[in-house]
């Protein structure tokens, strides 16, 4: 067996582990697979006998509608198990699939940032959606069905070789070919969906990110550029589709050649044995002639079938190794801690922290800070100064390689995750809002959050006012990441959205950087409310909204190079005084 059959293999067993679950659903599909392969090759055998016994020799019309009824009764139950077949089959699809589906997205909100960071989302919705489809195929289309051809092969062989071995010899004489043809096929198939695969996810990752970033492409006028690119990866999509039909209309004229070839094998023995010394009884043998002629259509229907069954596998088979390549990545994925109960009303330690985004390029250095508790702390710095990577750490978002972070005397890293981040609050500077109302966007979907708890919230950050003039007030549609609200407005929203979970940690990212003068003094009342009673820290260029912090740390380069108080960090002639005179120069 070659590494890649035995890699399919792997892969193959994998999915039918997700099948356990729903046996039953499996059984009574291959119960009904196994009827239909053993009822269908009984209708060529009882029209030829209908037409041996009843049309040449007796001509009985009553006797002749009996065996009509007859068949007619067999295609009934052929019909039903057929339904029945199809329905289980695709039931069970879906549910495995389903199953899959949640198991991979559970494994996607698992991991690290870094990993949404790194990836591309087209990559990501590929994996959840054509990938998923794809091997749902396996279950509805393709294993039971295979199984259900080779088992109707195995019973047409056996029907004809009782009937006249002679003749069944005869015409599978172009089955070698047959299955030769068959195997080059299944290669040729395995290369072309290896390749429509990488397009697939080129096609899906270009169109969301030039969808989602069409405001830029527009404003710099790179719409023809745009189009150029968008047709070389549609060109390349096109032409791995094509060498897939390709091979489509190689193989199936061969089937047909070979079908034909089989007939004709059939009737040139059929005029030896009427024109030969031995001459069976011609009614007998043209019940043979007749049940075989639809036999070998039953024969080569199943093999051209067994080829298209063959391709869905493997295309399953394809795209289901990408999705377990994703569910085995363990390095993603963030560590839970087992910590769940502790007072979060405790000062926070950094200590020797380190951390990089690769390998040893050092984005923090050195850095040893306390946050005492109920304090409000304020951090500034160029661009690139390291700031909001402490942020990303206190969440765990991402992991730092040295040094500690703890609350109190207990490391952060041995708190269970849900738990720590329900205690903390991020605003951020780019608000992200889901499709939906105002209130699904601020409480996002707790069913313990109560409308007269937002409208509270919303009042208290000064914010009640905007949405009480909006159509539908508070079950106002934002549209798509709130594009049809304001940039104050969708911050104000993740103020009301922090203020209703009552977190004991509020983080403020930039939270003032990209909004107006109106929208900024909404939002700093909505700051002091938000940090009363609680730990706060705060990232901001704007040094007039932080001026009032109890600490004031200044950053440069991943290390922290002043703290102090606004005043204390003004009476000395450092990097901080430096940024104020910048900023209230014409003042």
């Amino acid at each position: 067996m070659s590494e890649q059959s035995k890699l399919d293999f792997k892969v193959f067993k994998r999915l039918m582990f997700f099948v356990k679950s729903y046996k039953k659903y499996l059984l009574f599909s291959l119960f009904c697979t196994l009827t239909l392969s053993a009822l269908t090759p009984l209708r060529p055998m009882l029209i030829g006998t209908m037409v041996s016994d009843f049309i040449i020799n007796s001509q009985n019309e009553s006797a002749l509608f009996k065996w009509f009824m007859m068949l007619l009764l067999l295609l009934f139950v052929e019909g039903v198990f057929q339904f029945l077949n199809s329905y289980f089959s695709n039931l069970l699809a879906q549910t495995v699939i389903s199953d899959i589906r949640k198991r991979l997205f559970e494994h996607f909100i698992s991991f690290r940032m870094k990993y949404f960071d790194q990836t591309p989302i087209g990559n990501l919705v590929t994996r959840l959606v054509s990938d998923i489809e794809a091997i749902s195929e396996v279950f509805s289309s393709g294993l039971i069905d295979i199984l259900g051809d080779l088992l109707m092969l195995i019973f047409i062989i056996f029907m004809m070789m009782i009937t006249n071995w002679q003749l069944t010899l005869m015409t599978l004489i172009p089955i070698p070919l047959l299955i030769l043809a068959t195997k080059i096929f299944a290669r040729a198939m395995r290369n072309s969906f290896q390749s429509e695969r990488l397009q697939v996810t080129r096609l899906n990752t270009f169109v969301q990110e030039h969808i989602s970033g069409m405001s830029i492409v527009q404003l710099f006028n790179r719409e023809k550029q745009e189009q150029k690119e968008f047709e070389s990866i549609n060109n390349d999509h096109k032409q791995a589709q094509i060498n897939a039909i390709w091979a489509f209309s190689i193989f199936f004229p061969v089937v047909e050649i070979l079908a034909s070839l089989s007939i004709a094998l059939m009737l040139v023995w059929g005029a030896f044995q009427l024109i030969g010394e031995n001459t069976p009884e011609p009614a007998k043998l043209y019940e043979q002639i007749f049940a075989f002629t639809l036999w070998i259509n039953m024969l080569f229907r199943p093999i051209r079938q067994l080829a298209d069954k063959f391709n869905i596998l493997q295309r399953g088979i394809v795209r289901a190794e990408r999705v377990f390549e994703v569910l085995d990545m363990q390095e993603d994925v963030q560590i839970e801690g087992e910590i769940k109960d502790i007072n979060f009303n405790l000062d926070i330690h950094f200590k020797d922290i380190y951390f990089a985004y690769k390998d040893e390029d050092w984005v923090l250095k050195n850095i040893n800070l306390t946050i005492e508790s109920g304090k409000t702390v304020a951090f500034v710095g160029a661009t690139g100064a390291g700031k909001s990577s402490i942020v990303n750490l206190l969440g765990r978002f991402y992991e730092f390689q040295k040094g500690t972070i703890s609350l109190g005397e207990t490391d952060i890293k041995s708190l269970q995750l849900n738990y720590l981040r329900k205690n903390i609050a991020i605003v951020l500077q780019d608000v992200f809002l889901f499709s939906g109302t105002i209130f699904e966007n601020i409480t996002l979907g707790d069913p313990t959050i109560t409308k007269a708890q937002v409208i509270e919230a919303a009042k208290a950050v000064s914010a009640h006012d905007f949405i009480d003039k909006l159509p539908q007030g508070y079950d106002y549609e934002v549209g798509e990441r709130g594009g049809v609200l304001s940039v104050g407005q969708r911050q104000l929203l993740a103020f009301i959205r922090a203020y209703v979970y009552n977190p004991h940690i509020l983080i403020l990212d930039e939270a003032t950087s990209s909004v107006d003068n109106e929208s900024e003094e909404l939002i700093q009342k909505a700051t002091e409310k938000l940090t009363q009673g609680r730990t706060s820290i705060v990232i901001a260029h704007r040094l007039s909204t932080i001026q009032n912090a109890d600490k004031i740390v200044v950053m440069d380069h991943g290390e922290i190079i002043e703290t102090g108080t606004h005043n204390e960090l003004l009476a000395t002639d450092g990097y901080y005084r430096k940024l104020y005179d910048i900023q209230f120069a014409e003042k």
